[in-house]
This record gives C-alpha cells, structure tokens and sequence, in this order.
C-alpha cells in the first residue's frame, strides 16, 4: 500500500522527461480562456457557448460516434445528418495505429497530431467529445482518454450525449464544421497505456488493479464476444465493472459520491495503480473517466484488451465458466 502522494510520486517518475503530464483536480475549474476542463460537461453550458457562437479555434466540439458491426450503425452518415452545431466528426477507425492487426489501437504521436490538427485542434483548445449512443456515452470516454494520453488535459465529455441533448429539445444540424487546420503537439504518456506483456507480468507481480468494463456475462464466459474467433471469459485476477454501470438509464455518468461507492463495493482502491480493459479498448476509457472523476490521477487502458489477451494468451490465462480456451489460437 502507498498513500496518494506516493503514488504521484512513483507515477512522475515512470514517465519520460520529453512527456507533458497535467494532474486534474476535482471540483470545477477551468483551462486560461474560462472553460470548464472538468471530465463532464453538462448539456446547458455547452448550448450556451454554442449559442454564443464560441465554437472555433478555443473551443472544438467532436462527434465521436462508433458502433460494433452487429448493430449496422453508419456513425458518420448519421453525423452528416444530425449533430451538435459546429461539431466536426472524429473517426477512431482512421485515428489509429493501421499497422495493427487489432482494432483501433493508439496512433504514433505525429499520425494524432495530424488528425486533430486538421481538424482546428492546438494544443490551447479546449475539446468536448460526445456520441450519439443510445447508452448516452459509448466511445466519447475513448477520445477523451486519447486527448488526455497524447499530453492535451483541456478535454470534456458531454453528460448524456446527444441521445440527451436532442431529447432536451437542443439544437441540431447538418452542416458541419470545417475548421481551419493548425499545429498540434502530441506527447503520449506512455505510462497510460499497458501492453500483453505488462498485463502478463502483473499477474505475478501485481503492481497494478485491472478492471474489465465489458458487460458481466461476456467476462464470466457466458455470452458471446462480438467478434469471431474470441471466446468469452476474463483476465486471472481482473475485477468485473461492466461500462453501463457508471451511467443511469437515460445515459448520465453517475455523481462522484455513487462513482466512489462503487469503486468500493466492487474491492477497487483508488489510491493504488489502476489498469482497465474491454473488448477492444474503447469501453475500457468509462472506467478511466469514472476514476478520474473521483480523483485519481491517471489510469491506465490495456490497448489490445480482451481481443488480444484471448489471442495470445495460455489456455489456464482465460478464466471461464463457459467454453473458455482449449485450443491453440495463431497469434
């Protein structure tokens, strides 16, 4: 065990000297252009500084959407039909490492910078990420994670999405931001990210919580996984906290009190280093956000997540109650 300021302490100093580190705070507080930098941001400040017309080189608002294939959902031709105003659409399927055989893993820091550079992003913006899931966050907590690991701090998700947002009787549109492009300086916090090796290793030398954030059935081994070839089950030692439960029905991230006591019920202790995973390493960021709200200073996401885990993993690795691992799968 290590206090709070011990773990800062061990933390800083993983991280290389050429890395931009920025702590949050809780509470409310704001970037230098009066912004609210919190996780959250709420529907009604976000329609103010819509309405007044501050979206532009200070300010982006990103549409985030991705959905599994299963549900047949065309992220960026439903955002060409409907956004937030001035929102631009960020792809997590072009904003990534193309040479992997997995999905949408991190990008290098020049192929992020790029992406968010054309889309009018400095490293003085402030971003607020959203997607139009019917859970109210799906892959928004993702991107917003991203900012936060490439060293850009100055980032919100919008509470509820734009299942809320319309359902509030906000404001929609088709056309779309084009933003002027502009240079943006991207340092990954490779402290953050965890590969197969970290987690292998950390099954011995436990230096670290891994929380799984796919739903409880899929990680007890008793429902399908959405992708072929992956068998349902979970990581030795992992602890279940599937995604939607950090967000009430209609879609609302959780207060911190109730963020707090669920973390305790489900024996996760924020003062220690934390490591999340999911399916593919978008859910995963639910969890990081919900931390981060509540406090801890950075958690970091498995990127491979379970897709790769059950990949390359040893059969006595998969733990499951249904038809686990019992044969070789090729790496």
């Amino acid at each position: 065990y290590f206090s709070r300021d011990s773990f800062l302490s061990r933390f800083i100093t993983t991280v290389p000297r050429s890395t931009c580190i920025t702590f949050a705070t809780v509470g409310n507080y704001t970037n230098n252009h009066g912004a609210p930098c919190e996780g959250i941001v709420a529907s009604k400040w976000l329609l103010d500084t819509v309405k007044d017309q501050r979206v532009g080189p200070k300010l982006r608002v990103l549409d985030t959407s991705w959905y599994l294939p299963k549900l047949r959902r065309n992220a960026k031709s439903e955002f060409k039909k409907r956004h937030i105003p001035g929102a631009a659409f960020f792809d997590i399927d072009q904003c990534c490492d193309k040479t992997s055989p997995l999905d949408h893993m991190l990008p290098s820091e020049r192929i992020f910078a790029d992406y968010v550079g054309n889309l009018g992003i400095g490293n003085d913006t402030h971003v607020v990420v959203y997607d139009a899931s019917n859970f109210g966050a799906f892959s928004a907590p993702r991107v917003w994670w991203m900012f936060r690991v490439f060293g850009h701090s100055s980032v919100s998700v919008l509470n509820g999405g734009l299942k809320n947002w319309a359902n509030e009787g906000l404001p929609v549109s088709d056309p779309y931001s084009r933003p002027e492009p502009t240079e943006f300086r991207a340092y990954l916090n490779r402290s953050w990210v965890k590969t197969y090796e970290d987690i292998l290793d950390n099954l011995d030398g436990k230096e670290f919580q891994v929380v799984d954030a796919r739903p409880g059935g899929r990680f007890r081994g008793v429902d399908p996984e959405p992708r072929d070839n992956t068998e349902p089950g979970h990581i030795p030692g992992s602890i279940s906290m599937p995604f939607s439960s950090f967000l009430s029905a209609p879609g609302h991230l959780h207060p911190r009190e109730d963020l707090q006591t669920m973390f305790t019920q489900a024996g996760v202790d924020l003062s220690h280093p934390l490591c999340v995973s999911c399916g593919s390493g978008v859910t995963a960021s639910h969890v990081a956000l919900a931390a981060h709200e509540c406090g801890h200073p950075g958690v970091s996401v498995y990127d491979g997540a379970w897709s790769e885990w059950y990949t390359r993993a040893v059969p006595e690795h998969v733990i499951s109650v249904g038809f686990g691992k019992h044969s070789p799968v090729f790496e």
